[in-house]
């Protein structure tokens, strides 16, 4: 892995003590650690790219289960859902835990990056918002529905429009990339505005512009937005937009990946998933 550090063991017969296991520590699975020529220890750095919250805060909690383990985790923060695949590719991260499956695979497709999904950690239910109106019975005729510009997003937040009843998609269509062309029934005449980044909505929600807003959950958390009590609507917990931890193919094999994985995984991670955000945040199990 391009940015995973390692010492340099210089001479003869430290080469020699570290191939036959003579040394004070012995490490098993991905408790690496890598000793330098004056004779300490240092980590094994792993650095994942993350969007602040939630996924730069839970990373913070495996901080210290991976320490124990001889791994540096180093957390590097987006704002946009772009530069963490393409710093991913140019080898500037190990990783990065910001995007859900549908996105991952669409990313695939079009920038033909050679990535691979390590494993699912949680899953963050997107909401529907309103400055305006307190419930979705309320939206009048004519409202004006505001969605991100990622495609990779619609077919998403179509499918909630359509469990909510306020609109229905063409048979047979595959929902998870719906487009609004697909929408066969509008009774109410809503007039989509799919034109801002995922991250400007929340700005124009507090802002009282459009009649309601899509809004996904890590976007509305970092603003100080509660998902469970200022939506009007919330996508339900078993959705299949589970954020990965999302690795150049091969590197899913790594023991820093694999420790990274099975510490996200942990009760206590999952544990403080659920306290921290009550619902808003829903961890998996990655299986």
């Amino acid at each position: 892995m391009k940015k995973l550090l390692s010492s340099v063991l210089l001479g003869a017969s430290v080469l020699a003590l570290a191939a036959c296991g003579t040394d004070d520590k012995s490490t098993t699975g991905s408790e690496i650690e890598k000793e330098t020529d004056g004779g300490a220890t240092e980590p094994t750095t792993l650095v994942v790219g993350a969007s602040n919250t939630p996924h730069a805060v839970i990373l913070e909690q495996v901080q210290p289960i991976l320490e124990k383990q001889g791994i540096e985790l180093e957390i590097e923060t987006y704002q946009d859902y772009v530069l963490p695949n393409q710093d991913l590719e140019s080898g500037d991260l190990d990783a990065n835990y910001f995007q859900h499956i549908p996105y991952f695979e669409g990313q695939k497709a079009e920038f033909n990056y050679d990535f691979a999904n390590a494993g699912g950690i949680h899953i963050e239910p997107i909401g529907i918002y309103s400055e305006k109106y307190a419930s979705l019975e309320e939206l009048p005729e004519g409202a004006t529905i505001l969605l991100s510009n990622s495609v990779a997003d619609h077919g998403r937040m179509l499918s909630l429009l359509e469990a909510q009843g306020l609109i229905k998609l063409a048979e047979g269509i595959d929902k998870t990339a719906a487009e609004i062309k697909d929408i066969a029934e509008n009774p109410k005449n809503f007039v989509f505005d799919y034109d801002l980044a995922p991250e400007m909505l929340v700005q124009m929600y507090k802002n009282g512009e459009g009649d309601a807003v899509l809004i996904n959950s890590n976007f509305a958390i970092d603003n100080g937005i509660n998902p469970l009590e200022d939506a009007i609507a919330i996508e339900s917990g078993d959705s299949p937009y589970v954020n990965i931890i999302a690795v150049q193919s091969g590197d899913e094999n790594s023991e820093e990946i694999k420790a990274l994985v099975e510490a996200l995984h942990s009760q206590e991670i999952q544990d403080f998933i659920v306290e921290e955000w009550g619902g808003s945040v829903v961890p998996v199990d990655g299986e």
